[in-house]
C-alpha cells in the first residue's frame, strides 16, 4: 500500500470538525458547580473592579499637592480594609490618612507615600520623598470596566477563571450542555480487570484510557463495558448508543481489512468513514453518523487508541461542546538521543521533556510499540516528528507537544 493512500492528520481533523456543530442545550449552574464546563455567553461584568480608589500599599494618603511647599502634615485619621473613613470625612489640605493596602482611597487625597518615606511624631508625619499624583493609588475600574466582556462564550472554565467570576459576584453561569458519550469495547479476548485470564486472552485496557480522558473533558458518560463478538448484541449496542447518546467510541474493529462484526454492523446501520491516517500510532479511524449519534472508532492497539483519541477526538468532543479550540501547544527541544523515524507518516512517539541549561531536552521512553503501554506511561509529551523527516540524530531540534495537566 503506497502512502498516497494515506490521509494526512490535518487534513482528516479539518473534514471531521466541518462536520460537526455544537449540541443544543444550555443551563444555569452554580458557581461553585461550574469547573469544566462551557460558558454559553460571554460574562459581561455587573460592576468595576477595583469597585472604588484605593490604595496599593501601606502608607499615608495626601493630597500631592500639599508636598510641592511643606514636608509634614497634621495625621488626620486611619482607613483600613474594609473600614474606610466615616462618611463626611475627608483628607483635608495639610492632612494625611493613614491607610492599609486595599483600604478605600479617602476623599480629596489622590496619592499614597510608602510607610517607608516617612518620619512619624505623635500626630505629625514628616515625608522624606516628594509626592506624585495618583502614586500607589488602584484607580476605580482599572482592572475591569463595569458592562466589559470578562470571558467569552465557548471558554472552557478552569481554576483561573472561578476566583474571577466570584470577584464580580457572579453566584451562576449559563453553561452549554454536556455532551453524552457512550463507551464500549468489542472482542472476545478482551476481560475485565479482576478476572482470571485463560491463554489468549487479555484485559480491556483501552476503555480506562479513554474513560479517563472523557471524564476530564467533563462529559456525561455511558459505559457499556465489554460487548461480545456476536451480532445480535453488538447490534442492540449500537442502536442503545445512537438512541441515548451524542456521541458513540469503540475500539478495535475499524481496520479497512477487518472481517469482524463490528465494522460489518457499523456499514449496515451508519453511514461510517472507515479511514487509514497518515499517523503513526493510529492509522486506522473511523468517523461517521450512526443513528443520532456521531460514531468515533479508534484503533485496537492501545497507545494508537490513546493517541487517536487525543488528537482527533478530543478535538471533535470539544466542538460538540461549544468549546472554542485552541491550538494544542508545541515547543522546540534538543533530541537527547538519536530516534528511529521512516518518512511517510507523522509520528507521535513518547517522550520525557525536561528543562536543562542548555534549554529544552527530549529522550525516548523507550520501545515506540503501539501495544507497549509502558511508554505512556513513562511520558510526559509527545514527540512529533513531521510526516516527511526521516531518522532523528542526538542534536537533532526536534518538536514536542506537551500533555496537558488541566489543573490550571
Amino acid at each position: 500500500m503506497g502512502h498516497q493512500s494515506l490521509r494526512p492528520l490535518e487534513c482528516a481533523l479539518r473534514d471531521m470538525l466541518a462536520s460537526l456543530t455544537p449540541l443544543d442545550g444550555q443551563e444555569i449552574v452554580p458557581l461553585a458547580d461550574s469547573l469544566g464546563r462551557v460558558l454559553a455567553s460571554a460574562i459581561i461584568s455587573p460592576m468595576a473592579v477595583p469597585p472604588f480608589d484605593n490604595s496599593a500599599m501601606d502608607g499615608y494618603a495626601l493630597r500631592a499637592a500639599d508636598l510641592q511647599h511643606r514636608s509634614t502634615l497634621t495625621l488626620q485619621g486611619r482607613a483600613l480594609a474594609g473600614h474606610p473613613l466615616q462618611d463626611g470625612d475627608a483628607c483635608q489640605s495639610g492632612q494625611c490618612v493613614r491607610i492599609m493596602t486595599g483600604a478605600a482611597l479617602p476623599a480629596g487625597a489622590d496619592c499614597v507615600i510608602m510607610q517607608e518615606e516617612t518620619e512619624v511624631n505623635g500626630d505629625e508625619v514628616t515625608f522624606t520623598k516628594p509626592a506624585r499624583l495618583g502614586q500607589n493609588v488602584r484607580r476605580r475600574g482599572e482592572d475591569i470596566e463595569e458592562g466589559a466582556e470578562v470571558l467569552p462564550a465557548g471558554l472552557r472554565l478552569t481554576a483561573r477563571e472561578l476566583p474571577l467570576l466570584a470577584s464580580l459576584g457572579i453566584a451562576e453561569v449559563a453553561v452549554r450542555r454536556r455532551p453524552r458519550v457512550a463507551l464500549l469495547s468489542t472482542g472476545d479476548e478482551l476481560k475485565m480487570v479482576g478476572e482470571p485470564l485463560a491463554h489468549g486472552e487479555i484485559y480491556d485496557s483501552n476503555r480506562y484510557g479513554v474513560r479517563a480522558m472523557l471524564e476530564r473533558l467533563g462529559i456525561e458518560l455511558l459505559d457499556l463495558g465489554i460487548i461480545p463478538d456476536d451480532p445480535a448484541a453488538l447490534r442492540h449496542a449500537f442502536l442503545h448508543a445512537s438512541e441515548q447518546a451524542d456521541a458513540l467510541i469503540t475500539s478495535g474493529g475499524v481496520s479497512v481489512g477487518d472481517a469482524d462484526y463490528t465494522k460489518q454492523l457499523l456499514e449496515e446501520q451508519g453511514e461510517i468513514g472507515f479511514w487509514k491516517l497518515a499517523i503513526k500510532p493510529g492509522k486506522p479511524f473511523a468517523f461517521g453518523r450512526l443513528g443520532k449519534a456521531w460514531f468515533f472508532g479508534l484503533p485496537g492497539n492501545p497507545v494508537s487508541a490513546m493517541v487517536t483519541f487525543d488528537q482527533l477526538v478530543r478535538p471533535a468532543l470539544a466542538t460538540l461542546a461549544g468549546e472554542t479550540l485552541k491550538a494544542p501547544l508545541r515547543l522546540s527541544a534538543t533530541a537527547a538521543t538519536a530516534l528511529k523515524k521512516a518518512p511517510g507518516r507523522l509520528d507521535f512517539q513518547r517522550g520525557i521533556v525536561e528543562n536543562t541549561a542548555s534549554g529544552l531536552v527530549v529522550r525516548s521512553t523507550g520501545s515506540q510499540d503501539s501495544g507497549v503501554f509502558s511508554s505512556l506511561s513513562k511520558a510526559n509529551c509527545y514527540i512529533v516528528l513531521e510526516q516527511d523527516r526521516g531518522r532523528v540524530e542526538a542534536g537533532e531540534t526536534v518538536t514536542v507537544e506537551l500533555f496537558g495537566s488541566m489543573l490550571l
